[in-house]
């Protein structure tokens, strides 16, 4: 490989900048694609790890899986591929969306206090992207701080989809477990007892990630990474408001019925308990139950806080060698308590004395009909509550199946009841009826939708809403941001002075104020051919757009004088006598 900060093209294409960050078993650097000219964040495995060829399949794998999560809280994945590195071996790289922001382990160790609606509503958009990648059959399995970022507006972007669970797979040894150590402070109690784990194991470790947002740690500690998976396995965790009693009943509730111990018990997907912290933000009433108090339900292995019975000892009386064997002591209890510890795990982890899992997999029918899904969840040993669960969709068909409750991919017992969750569609809001109102008023009262006003002639007042379309009232549903044109009165106009212009100007004058013009004929032998003598109604009254004004026209054309003609002079007729022979004239 080159230098860390000398420029690396990657795949023929990434130009490589700065580090982002480095974890155990990849590095990821700001790049540059050179052909688009974006901004990129690309990943790197390991060179040591990528010369696995197990793990290099289960990478692209995992990185095509990946690519196909298309969510706004999902960090987008780009291109993959793998480039040759200088001592020959093929080393995977994924090329993922720039997010510019910081993580929540960062803003965690400012040590700043987060409001708890402002966690709530961080671990909603976690929540959201778990149930999209639940859906897609992707389990992320490493929720933590680490990989949630904040975007400068505030957004949530979950990291390392895919990668996780390459990781989890090729893990099947002591050693290799160490490459979680990181994260056991978020791991769920199947995790940490080694077992096969399901979708309500990242609802477990988004309740650890909310848990922290609210109280500034984790809802377990310990000196080592075994001592916090025996916590998980058997320990109960203190409520959040014990942390803080600033925090509402219903807050306790959320988190703790997300960090249940049995499966059976937690919310029973990323999209229930994302649903019970929408109504507390809403102000509604949440699913979780209530907690009994402590009087009423005492910790596990708790004993009467009694004080021992004291015995008073003179000082004479002290062994002169108690000081002594007091750190011997302490290091062979220290040493049995973690030798127990790590007897605990084992036969946790291993399954000794437990019986093999009977729970099967719930099929994924998610954008099948109702018959269809039925039939499959039947076929795998399933019942089928006869009652579905609406629910709005923007992107599944209407009467197709959105998901199940419990969801897909999960695991239950065979016969467990599934109910299905049929789209109803994209979410509707009730059209009001706004005419009558202002433009403003109504404009105000449509900000769901994509609400215009344009102006129409109309009898009524000035700037009146007097039609819509789409009609509102009548209990009319459309989807928000649909198109909703207003037509505006124009108000009642004055009647124009068209006298002495011409009919076609007269028509023109009329019908620019809203009007209808009416002409009729007349003969004025003392106007001009085609003037308008006379209107009705008069100039200045006002009529209702739409109104007819009438207007007489002038169709007398005089007639023109006949044109002047030059004729010649009269001549004297040529006389009939004939010369007298004589010399006179005979008649």
């Amino acid at each position: 490989m080159t230098d860390a900060d000398s420029p690396t093209l990657v795949g023929g294409r990434y130009e490589l900048g700065g580090l982002l960050g480095r974890g155990g078993m990849a590095e990821v650097r700001k790049g540059t694609d050179t052909r688009l000219g974006r901004v990129v964040a690309v990943k790197r495995l390991r060179t040591d790890l990528a010369s696995d060829a197990t793990f290099q399949a289960r990478f692209r794998r995992e990185a095509q899986s990946s690519a196909s999560l298309n969510h706004p809280s999902i960090v987008s994945t780009y291109d993959t591929g793998e480039e040759i590195s200088d001592d020959g071996v093929a080393q995977p790289y994924i090329v993922m969306e720039f997010v510019a922001g910081r993580t929540l382990r960062d803003v965690l160790h400012e040590g700043r206090k987060i409001l708890p609606e402002r966690a709530l509503e961080i671990t909603s958009g976690v929540l959201s992207a778990l149930d999209y990648s639940h859906r897609a059959g992707i389990i992320h399995r490493d929720i933590k701080p680490g990989n949630v970022m904040l975007t400068p507006s505030g957004d949530v972007k979950v990291m390392d989809f895919g990668i996780a669970r390459a990781i989890s797979e090729a893990s099947s040894t002591m050693t290799q477990t160490a490459a979680v150590v990181g994260t056991a402070q978020y791991l769920s109690p199947e995790q940490a007892r080694g077992e096969v784990v399901d979708s309500r194991s990242d609802v477990y470790s988004a309740g650890c990630l909310l848990y922290e947002l609210l109280t500034g740690r984790p809802p377990f500690v310990g000196d080592s990474p075994v001592a916090v998976a025996y916590q998980h396995v058997r320990e109960q965790a203190q409520r959040p408001s014990e942390l803080d009693p600033t925090l509402a009943p219903e807050i306790d509730q959320i988190v703790m019925k997300s960090l249940a111990k049995r499966v059976e018990d937690r919310y029973q997907s990323a999209a229930q308990m994302r649903s019970d912290i929408e109504r507390y933000l809403a102000g509604r009433p949440v699913q979780a139950p209530v907690i009994p108090d402590e009087a009423e339900q005492p910790t596990a292995g708790a004993t009467p806080a009694v004080p021992p019975p004291t015995r008073r000892v003179p000082e004479t009386a002290a062994p002169e060698r108690g000081p002594r064997r007091g750190p011997w002591i302490a290091a062979i209890v220290a040493l049995l308590v973690a030798l127990l510890l790590v007897a605990v795990w084992f036969v946790n982890r291993v399954d000794l004395f437990e019986d093999p899992p009977t729970d099967k997999a719930i099929p994924n029918v998610a954008g099948e009909t109702q018959d269809v899904a039925r039939t499959e969840l039947a076929d795998a040993g399933f019942r089928v509550a006869g009652q579905v669960e609406s629910q709005t969709s923007d992107t599944v068909e209407e009467g197709l199946v959105i998901g199940t409750d419990p969801s897909g991919d999960t695991f239950a017992d065979p016969g467990t009841t599934i109910t299905l969750i049929v789209s109803t569609g994209p979410e509707t809001v009730m059209l009001p009826d706004v005419t009558g109102d202002t433009c403003d008023e109504a404009l105000a009262q449509l900000a769901e939708f994509d609400a215009r006003c344009e102006d129409v002639p109309s009898d009524e007042e000035k700037g009146t809403v007097v039609a819509m379309d789409p009609e509102g009232g009548n209990g009319g549903e459309f989807a928000p941001g649909t198109v909703v044109t207003l037509q505006v009165s124009l108000g009642p106009k004055q009647v124009p002075n068209v006298v002495g212009s011409t009919r076609t100007e007269a028509e023109a004058a009329i019908r620019a104020q809203g009007f209808e013009p009416d002409a009729i004929p007349t003969e004025d032998r003392t106007k001009a051919f085609g003037e308008v003598v006379r209107q009705s109604p008069a100039e200045g009254r006002t009529l209702r757009q739409g109104d007819t004004v009438t207007i007489v026209y002038n169709t007398y054309r005089a007639p023109e004088p006949p044109p002047e003609t030059t004729e010649p002079p009269a001549t004297d007729p040529p006389t009939t006598e004939e010369p007298d022979p004589g010399g006179g004239l005979i008649p």
